[in-house]
């Protein structure tokens, strides 16, 4: 039974089932992983983990990456979050994104890093000194003129950054909700709030949308426990065409003395159990950052949420939500 109401113009929704959500598992035992990238056009995901970075291929075979000269590394215990980017031409600036590039959050020295897909990494855009970056992705939609976007915390808000392929910064606002982790643009299927940036916060438990005008808005109540290091971190869109053949990937960080340790692997959902869970391409998929419990948010004239999936009691989830098609 689905118990629905609206407050405050977002929709609170609330699912009792009597049987047992699906269950994240450890898919790959990865050492300090803290993100993963979208699919390159090999199928490959790019994932960070102990400052530096691993290709994930469709095998599940792990390799090094952009170890040799001009390679990347960073802290191993900074909170590295990635974007992959399309190939894009951005309005007014004369350039264009390049396919399978990836970009890194840099944590001590607020700013982003590019690593193309040969592993060559080099700084590509500096960020205003004193921000804590903590969220990245790309704008694929096109409402923030198909640029890279950056969020970075600030004396108890946050500040949202658009950055173009010439690495040059606008900022759009300075005084958006405080949100972290694993940001994304919504698709042109979700309601009201399509083409928005969209941001989990952990300690109010909402879902914040930003539009390109630096105005926020709440989208929806989680419904799940909230708070530093517990509540919603999380989020991914599920892409067009995804099937009961396709999976969802999600970092675990190890996490020692954590009330939620983690179990240092990437996580790993069937897509059959999520089609059979009723998720459908343009859902929204967010979780906590203490025990990975998910939720599926769909926005069409009004938007609903249900509570989809669970992980281990111990995990400690952080960055993206990612999914592969599979074939």
């Amino acid at each position: 039974m689905v118990l629905a109401l609206t407050v405050a113009g977002a929709c609170l929704a609330q699912t009792m089932r009597a049987d047992t959500p699906p269950q994240w598992v450890p898919f790959l035992h990865v050492p300090g992983v803290v993100d993963l990238s979208a699919p390159r056009h090999d199928g490959s995901l790019t994932v960070t983990a102990g400052g530096q970075l691993f290709l994930l291929q469709p095998s599940g075979t792990l390799l090094t990456f952009a170890r040799g000269p001009g390679g990347y590394a960073t802290s191993p215990g900074a909170e590295a979050y990635l974007a992959l980017t399309r190939r894009r031409r951005v309005p007014g600036a004369h350039c264009a994104f390049r396919r399978d590039d990836v970009y890194a959050l840099e944590v001590a020295r607020p700013g982003v890093v590019v690593v193309d897909a040969s592993g060559r990494a080099r700084p590509f855009a500096t960020l205003p000194a004193g921000t804590f970056p903590n969220g990245i992705t790309f704008d694929d939609v096109g409402r923030f003129g198909h640029r890279l976007l950056v969020t970075a915390a600030l004396d108890g808000a946050t500040n949202v950054y658009a950055i173009d392929c010439r690495g040059r910064v606008r900022t759009v606002t300075e005084q958006a909700p405080r949100t972290e982790g694993g940001i994304a643009v919504a698709p042109r299927s979700f309601g009201r709030y399509a083409g928005q940036l969209i941001a989990p916060d952990e300690i109010g438990g909402v879902i914040v949308a930003i539009d390109a005008r630096g105005r926020a808005s709440t989208v929806i109540a989680s419904g799940l426990a909230n708070g530093q290091d517990i509540g919603v971190e999380s989020a991914g869109f599920v892409p067009a065409r995804f099937g009961p053949r396709g999976s969802a990937f999600l970092a675990d960080r190890g996490t020692p003395g954590n009330p939620h340790p983690g179990t240092d692997s990437i996580l790993r959902l069937a897509g059959e159990a999520l089609v059979g869970a009723g998720v459908r391409s343009g859902d929204l998929l967010v979780a906590t950052e203490g025990g990975a419990d998910t939720i599926a948010v769909r926005c069409r004239r009004t938007c609903t949420v249900r509570r989809i999936a669970e992980g281990p009691a111990v995990a400690h989830a952080e960055g993206h939500i990612v999914f592969v098609r599979g074939r």
